[in-house]
């Protein structure tokens, strides 16, 4: 399924089929980004390092940066990127219990 631009969609068939065809493509980013989570529990040395308030404030308000360039509500992606960062640190947490 090709995924349509949201001003090319003219029915709501079309707009279901693109946003869950856009869904699977973040859905597969994601599990490249876990991919890194997996990479930093192998790599840091001790539990404790997993989780880094100074770096989760980075990537919120890297994407918080990003999201006003691009015209989107920047609180709103703030939460998304909070949920996102607090479920990659308790992967990485269980990565790293399992080494």
């Amino acid at each position: 399924m090709t995924i349509l631009s949201g001003p090319d969609c003219t029915t709501m068939t079309e707009v279901r089929a693109s946003v869950d065809a856009l869904d699977r493509d973040l859905v597969a980013l994601l599990a490249k980004r876990f991919a890194y989570m997996d990479a930093a529990a192998r790599i840091k040395p001790e539990r404790g390092h997993v989780r880094d308030e100074a770096r989760k404030t980075q990537v919120i308000e890297n994407a918080r940066a990003e999201a006003v360039k691009l015209g989107l509500p920047d609180a709103a992606i703030a939460d998304l990127w909070e949920g996102l960062v607090e479920a990659s640190i308790a992967y990485e947490l269980a990565a790293f219990d399992r080494r």
